[in-house]
């Protein structure tokens, strides 16, 4: 396996309206805050985290459709962080997204045939081979022929889904980033649109960044996670290893409010205390600290560094993480 993409110490952060009018300090609302991974070709890396961690920002910055305020991006072993306009338009054929709304993604004015099409006519594509491709497409992703003459709102959400599915492919990428694909789904639709995607990585050769809040949609479909607090990696390792085995005391309550299947099998809920801080304004030190309940002094003053926890490559930002495992009895999934 060959590494497809990397990321390095990339930070995303949005002016606010600065509410002291004599204040010369410009406040910052750090969405990401110096993220750090690899990912390797053929490979599904789940990014999971509470709704405000900055999961969905990242994959735009990754994608290029924001511009980061530090750190580099590099696809390929090609530094694109600086790509522009022709550079930047070539790069978009081999990465994707799949967005979350299926309702709010396709222009409601254009027919399913020319949503799935238009990629290719920008990308200079022949007519005929356009029109084959959009009926291999619609056929992979589960639809009919028949659909490609009809508007959007003729369909329901999980055929939107597959329809969104269908013109990320349109031009053969190898990095396809999934912003929370299923979370707008019925149950038994997700199911289906998951089975879906992993048929369609095996045919294609792709590779997934899977955004999701979902744990056991995460767990299902990925190869490894990726924890995210604040705006910064708690945690990230082998799905097997993660679920398993947390490290981190964050990672651990989110692990523990996923429901267990077995009746008969007791699970320790960990409830965590207090609300979670303001992006704009978060702790100092390490950002988990006013909740964790293994906190001591070195947590609010020094931030941890993400560092290998286990011989396997797991990796976690916790000054005691070696404490937090004595302590946690049992598996917690």
């Amino acid at each position: 396996m060959s590494t497809l993409l990397e990321v390095k110490n990339i930070k995303k952060h949005f002016p606010l309206k600065n509410p002291n009018l004599f204040s010369k300090e410009k406040p910052l609302l750090k969405a990401v805050d110096g993220i750090s991974f690899s990912l390797e070709a053929g490979e599904t890396l789940g990014l999971v985290g509470e709704s405000g961690c900055g999961k969905s920002t990242a994959g735009r910055v990754i994608l290029k459709l924001l511009e980061p305020t530090e750190g580099e991006v590099f696809f390929k072993g090609e530094n694109i962080t600086n790509y522009q306009g022709e550079k930047l338009r070539k790069l978009r054929k081999d990465m994707q997204i799949i967005f979350q709304d299926p309702y709010a993604s396709l222009n409601p004015r254009k027919t399913i045939a020319q949503t799935i099409t238009e990629p290719m006519k920008i990308f200079n594509i022949p007519k005929e081979l356009r029109a084959k491709k959009l009926d291999r497409l619609l056929d992979v992703v589960g639809l009919s022929n028949y659909h490609k003459n009809r508007y959007p709102h003729e369909f329901s959400g999980g055929q939107r889904q597959r329809i969104g599915i269908a013109r990320s492919l349109a031009l053969e990428p190898e990095l396809v980033i999934c912003d929370e694909p299923v979370s707008a789904l019925d149950v038994s639709i997700q199911a289906q649109v998951i089975n879906l995607m992993e048929d369609l990585q095996e045919e294609f050769n792709l590779t997934y960044i899977f955004i999701a809040h979902d744990l056991s949609v995460v767990h299902h479909i990925s190869d490894r996670v990726a924890v995210m607090y604040l705006g910064e990696l708690v945690e990230i390792g082998k799905v097997s290893d993660v679920y398993q085995n947390p490290k981190h005391p964050y990672t651990q309550a989110l692990l523990s409010a996923v429901p267990e299947a077995n009746p008969h099998r007791e699970k320790q809920r960990i409830v965590l205390k207090g609300d979670l801080p303001s992006p704009a304004n978060p702790p100092q030190g390490c950002k988990f600290h006013t909740r964790c309940p293994y906190a001591e002094a070195i947590c609010r003053t020094t931030e941890p560094k993400l560092k290998q926890v286990s011989e396997h490559g797991q990796m976690a930002a916790c000054h005691f993480a070696k404490e937090v495992i004595e302590e946690k009895t049992g598996t917690l999934i």
